[in-house]
């Protein structure tokens, strides 16, 4: 994703550290204190999304990392959580909770 605009909806192919590809749409983007983070669904299987966020390597390019810090995550996956499903409404689901 070096220094390129994507939109919600966008299909990414990102390459891991062992190089295999995998393609991701882009089904969320949020910034938080200063830093970006997108939020990545597989388009290849039903797991559920994945939280990356971007960072300049030492060569200034930007790339997308896992976020390491564990307060850090869980404050953007609440964000992304509360974004991507405030649509549903889950007593209307009939499972009597």
């Amino acid at each position: 994703m070096a220094d390129e605009e994507y939109e919600i909806g966008d299909i990414v192919t990102l390459t891991d550290d062992d190089g295999n590809e995998s393609e991701y749409e882009l089904i969320g983007e949020t910034d938080v204190e200063g830093s970006t983070y997108y939020a990545l669904a597989p388009t290849d299987n039903d797991e559920e999304y994945v939280i990356l966020k971007l960072e300049a390597d030492e060569d200034g390019e930007q790339i997308l990392t896992t976020i390491t810090d564990d307060d850090e995550f869980d404050r953007v996956a609440q964000i992304f959580d509360d974004e991507l499903y405030s649509d549903i409404d889950y007593d209307d689901e009939g499972d009597g909770e």
